[in-house]
């Protein structure tokens, strides 16, 4: 979405509301949709049936044509002939979700069309992320011909330059950040390269890995569905919040209905019973990424990655729950931790910045857990509006991982403060990075001033629409529609303005849920980590957030998950 002005929006009490054009009304005639799905469309840059058609059906058939991609078809032959000849192939694929299911993606695929393969994964206690000296000394031990590496090497110049040394052609499939020095590799996927022509730059290595085993099959001449995989392409897409916009879209849409079906493979099977999220149905990205994700990341916040991927690639019922449920409780672990950990860095954050700061935040110290700072990042974000850096030390040495909200580059913040950091890499919404401890005073200074000049403008929070009755609101089958629903394609906001609170409690861990009455409709609300407000929130306190479909009363059920209040007292 473009840029909003003072004249893309109308000034309401605690919020704002997006000025959408009368057109709206006539987009949804024109499609039989409900006038408020009309202005969530509009709201989009949706404006003409033939547009909305396209975003709502989304199908494979609109994919960017692969074949401009660089290096995808060097990348296949050399696949291709190592797959002819017998020689081995080691795939290796980072810690993080995207990374395994990538791995997973192209080791499937090499061994289906009969290569020989080994796989090995990044591990954040021995070498740390991406292709360390550590990961490609065990890369290297089994002598391969061909060495892939899954969601990192864009940045691992010394570690490549190694592999071609010891006669060891490497393909990179990454999609981080191009760097200005060339790869020492036979081939490079990546669209953010200079001299890539494919048109879509959003792909996370999932993606990409999909992308090249179907020009290996091609290039054998096998047939071979790799649409099989797209359960495992969206995993990877969304655990990595890469956006959910065109390509992405498309893949990510028909993944999740892979991963919702009865016949899903067993290793998915398995971490949905675990997730306790109900098959037959398709998953929603929050789903995903609240449910599913969370419990893939924990082996390698914890522990060995290498679980995750054989709970991928597992082909029996009883050893994905038997992997499933170790997973699960690392999980159970990483909880009690990364709640730990969350409470420590808040308190933190307040006793240096305020209750209210005003810059990103830096908290760091001795025993934190280095597998849950992402974790406790993304809650300092959530908690304070702001972009956050949390740091585990361990004695001289610091490991770093850096969230921010919509409109904040992280990882050009941390350009800009990189002379106090030993090593850094991510996104523009995620980053990782390690740092010496004698160098966290300064790493804060500098990161505080970066911040400062960067931060998005604060304004009141943007409503797509107000709902003040049964006709306003939008029908759960239409917001299901919009799925998946993320980063660069997020969920509609709305505030409810005449919402009466009919039933009020805390559940679980201090979370709030509501039962609100909206002109007759009953519609249920939760806003996590709102407890306290139970009690002194009036008859109709104006609700805002997003709606979506009630999984678990099903139907046409509706639920708020509550972002604020317009009136709390």
């Amino acid at each position: 979405m473009s840029s909003e002005t003072s004249e893309d929006w109308i000034a309401r009490d605690g919020y704002r509301l997006r000025s959408v054009s009368a057109e709206s009304s006539e987009l949804a005639q024109r499609l039989r949709v409900s006038p408020a799905f009309g202005r969530i469309l509009w709201a989009r840059g949706l404006r003409t049936p033939e547009s909305a058609r396209d975003y709502l059906d989304a199908r494979l058939t609109g994919l960017s044509d692969p074949t401009s991609m660089a290096d995808r078809e060097l990348a296949a032959d050399r696949l291709a002939r190592a797959t002819q000849t017998g020689e081995r192939v080691v795939v290796f694929g980072d810690y993080d979700v995207d990374g395994t299911t990538s791995a997973a993606i192209l080791a499937d695929v090499l061994e289906e069309l009969g290569a020989e393969v080994q796989t090995e994964v990044a591990s954040r206690f021995t070498g740390g992320y991406g292709l360390s000296e550590q990961a490609l000394d065990r890369c290297l031990e089994s002598r391969p011909g061909l060495l892939v590496t899954c969601d990192c090497g864009s940045s691992d110049h010394e570690r490549l330059e190694r592999a071609r040394a010891a006669g060891v052609d490497v393909v990179v499939v990454d999609h981080h950040l191009v760097p200005e020095r060339p790869l020492p590799v036979l081939a490079f996927l990546n669209p953010h390269r200079a001299d890539c022509g494919y048109g879509y730059l959003g792909l996370a290595s999932a993606g990409l890995a999909l992308s090249l085993a179907a020009a290996l099959r091609k290039r054998l001449g096998v047939d071979l569905d790799v649409r099989r995989w797209l359960d495992l392409v969206a995993l990877g897409t969304i655990a990595d919040v890469a956006p959910l916009d065109g390509d992405n879209r498309r893949l990510v849409r028909a993944g999740l209905q892979r991963l919702g079906d009865a016949d899903a493979r067993p290793g998915v099977t398995a971490l949905r019973d675990a997730a306790r999220v109900r098959w037959g149905k398709p998953l929603s990205a929050r789903d995903v990424g609240f449910r599913l994700g969370p419990r893939l990341n924990a082996a390698g916040r914890l522990g060995d990655p290498s679980l995750t991927l054989a709970l991928l690639r597992s082909r029996s019922e009883a050893e994905a729950r038997g992997l499933a449920a170790e997973i699960e409780s690392m999980n159970d672990e990483r909880r009690r931790l990364s709640d730990a950990v969350t409470c420590a860095a808040e308190a933190q954050v307040r006793e240096i910045y305020g209750d209210a700061p005003s810059t990103g935040v830096v908290a760091a110290a001795e025993g934190w857990h280095p597998g849950v700072v992402g974790i406790t990042a993304a809650r300092l974000v959530d908690a304070f509006h702001v972009p956050a850096v949390v740091i585990a030390l361990d004695g001289e040495q610091g490991s770093g991982s850096a969230r921010a909200p919509e409109g904040f580059d992280i990882h050009a913040a941390l350009a800009q403060c990189s002379a106090e950091l030993s090593r850094f890499g991510g996104h523009r919404a995620a980053a990782g990075m390690s740092i010496e401890r004698s160098r966290v005073e300064a790493f804060r200074a500098a990161y505080t001033d970066v911040s400062a000049f960067q931060m998005p403008h604060a304004d009141a929070p943007l409503m797509d629409a107000e709902v003040d009755g049964r006709a306003s609101l939008p029908m759960a089958s239409e917001l299901a529609s919009l799925e998946p629903l993320g980063q660069g394609n997020p969920a509609p906001r709305f505030a409810l303005t005449s919402a009466e609170i009919t039933e009020r409690r805390v559940v679980g861990d201090g979370h709030l849920k509501l039962s609100l009455d909206v002109g007759g409709v009953r519609i249920g609300a939760f806003g996590p980590r709102m407890g306290e407000l139970a009690k002194r929130l009036p008859k109709r306190p104006v609700p805002y957030g997003q709606l979506a479909p009630d999984s678990y009363r099903g139907g046409a059920a509706l639920e708020l998950s509550i972002e604020g209040f317009v009136h709390t007292d």
